[in-house]
């Protein structure tokens, strides 16, 4: 018994198809996000890939959904309009989210529940890094970097005048149709893109009650002893989105110059308390303007010199009640310089220059008082990042320093400089056994929200205090990995070990007040003070899968995988850091033959009985899903993909330990999806 559970607990979860991962590797498969555009099976760091086939299968509602079943990896939902990366524990500004290499500089880092505006139904790739990569995005991405890639912006000339895809997806949970449409081609040295979608649903199906009562009441005593609650359904869960973009480039032998310019719009909802007060809806905009080239051999020393500029347009309205109340703003431009250069000795690798500019403002519109007073933020970047091979060794080395200044209304400025570094190393032993091992050095400033929020938010419905004399985080990082390929078997696992010092958290105080910021009176519903505060802490923890090949023959292939990840985080005085994901352990049976392919997987998420002061612990769940596609044979040169998914099939009312609303918004129930795909 002890021998399974030790096998059990380290081993993982493969990618869908076996001979997808035999392409993959035949093809040296590369990652666009690296620095040098490194092969995935050279990374000396872990890195994830979703693309394809496998990306369409894995689309959800948002990019933390899309992801939440790869290792390492969940989703800190708010309810089903929100759902944004959880790596490694890490989330908000530890883990940035870029749409094709430019920040998604939205508000989605600021709040969990402010939705990110990069959506994955218009995904064509998408890429997790760690390590020293991660410093030409950003030295606060602590956890990672997520790239959502497009092609909105051309690079590539397409072989014909007139190509695109029309997808169109059914969701039985929330009764949900989502269309999505991309038009490409070019001619001579012109490609043009265009893409758009269209999404709608109506009220969540949940596998039991909405509102767990008495874990409510655990954390808030101050609501009242009967609330309004809702079975087999989430209220106020609708929601709609619509986005399109287009996107022109001139393309030659020499590189490439494009613009593109995209918009969104997105309406949800947050899940009510059961008070019978306030039901809010979220109203979101964002127009996004984006330039992109690249040079080839520009220099005698240069392989390549690219270029991004963007500009984000970003605001969103919390409507109470249909009253305006809180507003967010967020204009931001980002612009990054990136030059590869020629091998200078054994090193070649990626020097860059980053800079930011935003202005973020939040008030309330129905009192006109100020939640974050208007920031101008500036801060500029310059980055290395080198590879080099010593022997049997594939090296990565990264450096990146910035310096940021915020300029508060009727605050002084505060600046900050947070210097990063890492290092990575890669061991191929043999043909079948490879280590890799990763240190890193990563600060990051403190953001707008955490130095200078106050007042009460009515998404969170909290009142959220900032603490102005936060400095810089600090995380030594430390990672290892081993990988072993074999006929018989194939496994990773990757364990890990961070330090944080002067970690920055948001908690609960245990104190209730008034929206005003008054003293709660007796016997009516307060809202609970959240304050931004700095501890030392530690994470741990490991990701693992093993993939046994069961059959192949004429009937297909069929194979077994195991997987399990878990992460611990603790403060240095022994209390829970708070919204830390359980462990998770399960199977999964894949089956491929020609055209079609289908697996079945079983995840059992333990119970998170270190939810951090002032919070509540969550239950074990077991989710068991369904997939299937086909993919048709072309008829006139249209490709016709067919998918199916059946999600929590036990129906199990699941409460996530990563969300704010753990107690309020449980995840979807027993649902079906099906889908059909063109492309031409």
């Amino acid at each position: 018994m002890n021998r399974k559970l030790i096998i059990l607990c380290f081993t993982g979860f493969t990618t869908p198809a076996y001979a997808e991962e035999a392409a993959i590797t035949e093809l040296a498969q590369v990652v666009v996000t690296a620095p040098l555009q490194d092969s995935v099976a050279d990374s000396p760091v872990p890195v994830t890939v979703l693309s394809a086939e496998e990306l369409r299968l894995k689309v959800g509602h948002s990019i933390g959904e899309t992801l939440k079943n790869e290792l390492g990896i969940s989703s800190q939902s708010f309810g089903p309009g929100v759902g944004t990366p959880v790596i490694r524990g890490q989330s908000g500004p530890r883990v940035r989210v870029l749409a094709n290499g430019i920040g998604s500089n939205d508000a989605s880092a600021i709040s969990p529940d402010h939705a990110t505006s990069v959506e994955p139904l218009l995904a064509e790739r998408i890429e997790v890094l760690r390590g020293p990569a991660t410093l030409l995005y950003g030295s606060g991405a602590i956890g990672g970097v997520v790239n959502v890639i497009d092609n909105r912006i051309p690079e590539q000339l397409p072989e014909k005048l007139l190509g695109g895809a029309l997808e169109q997806r059914f969701d039985s949970v929330s009764d949900e149709t989502a269309t999505t449409m991309k038009l490409e081609g070019g001619k001579d040295h012109l490609a043009y893109h265009l893409d758009g979608f269209f999404r709608d649903r109506n009220t969540m199906d949940i596998g039991g009650t909405a509102i767990d009562g008495n874990a409510a009441r655990q954390v808030d005593p101050t609501l009242p002893d009967t609330l309004q609650n809702t079975k087999g359904t989430l209220a106020n869960s609708s929601a709609s989105a619509i986005s399109g973009s287009a996107g022109l480039s001139l393309i030659g032998a020499q590189g490439f110059a494009g613009l593109a310019i995209n918009r969104l719009e997105s309406n949800y909802g947050i899940a009510p308390d059961g008070t019978g007060g306030e039901i809010t809806r979220i109203l979101l905009k964002q127009s996004k303007y984006d330039f992109k080239s690249e040079l080839k051999n520009p220099f005698l020393f240069a392989e390549s010199l690219r270029m991004k500029l963007g500009y984000t347009d970003y605001r969103h309205t919390e409507v109470p009640n249909s009253v305006e109340a809180a507003y967010f703003t967020n204009k931001t431009y980002e612009s990054r310089l990136e030059l590869a250069h020629k091998p200078i000795g054994k090193l070649h690798g990626v020097l860059g220059f980053q800079a930011i500019a935003s202005d973020f403002a939040a008030i309330d519109k129905s009192s006109l008082s100020t939640i974050v007073p208007e920031t101008l933020t500036h801060s500029y970047g310059v980055f290395a990042v080198e590879s080099f091979h010593l022997g049997v060794l594939n090296n990565q080395l990264g450096f990146r320093v910035e310096d940021t200044t915020l300029d508060p209304q009727g605050v002084a400025s505060l600046n900050y400089l947070p210097v990063s570094a890492s290092a990575a190393s890669l061991w191929k032993i043999n043909a079948h056994n490879s280590l890799n091992l990763a240190l890193t050095r990563s600060q990051r400033a403190p953001q707008v929200q955490e130095l200078l929020v106050h007042g009460y938010h009515d998404a969170t419905r909290s009142f959220e205090i900032g603490t102005i004399n936060l400095h810089e985080e600090t995380s030594y990082n430390l990672d290892l990995g081993y990988k072993f390929n074999a006929d018989w078997v194939r496994a990773e696992l990757d364990v890990f070990h961070n330090w944080a010092n002067a970690y920055i958290y948001q908690q609960r105080s245990g104190v209730f007040v008034t929206e005003d910021g008054g003293a709660c009176p007796a016997n009516i519903p307060c809202t609970p003070v959240v304050v931004t505060r700095q501890a030392d802490a530690t994470f741990m923890g490991y990701e693992s899968k093993l993939i046994f090949p069961l059959m192949e023959n004429h009937y297909g292939l069929v194979e077994l995988t195991l997987f399990s990840d878990y992460t611990r985080g603790q403060f240095v005085n022994g209390t829970d850091v708070p919204r830390m994901p359980p462990l998770r352990f399960g199977f999964q049976v894949d089956h491929f033959q020609d055209a079609w392919s289908s697996n079945l997987r079983l995840t059992r998420g333990e119970a998170q009985d270190h939810p951090g002061a002032f919070d509540t612990a969550t239950a074990g769940y077991v989710q068991l899903n369904l997939t299937t596609q086909y993919q048709l044979k072309q008829i006139k040169d249209v490709e016709v993909l067919l998918f199916a998914k059946a999600n929590n099939l036990l129906d199990e009312n699941i409460r996530n330990s990563t969300s704010y609303l753990r107690n309020f918004a449980p995840e979807p129930g027993r649902g079906a999806e099906i889908g059909l795909r063109m492309s031409y």
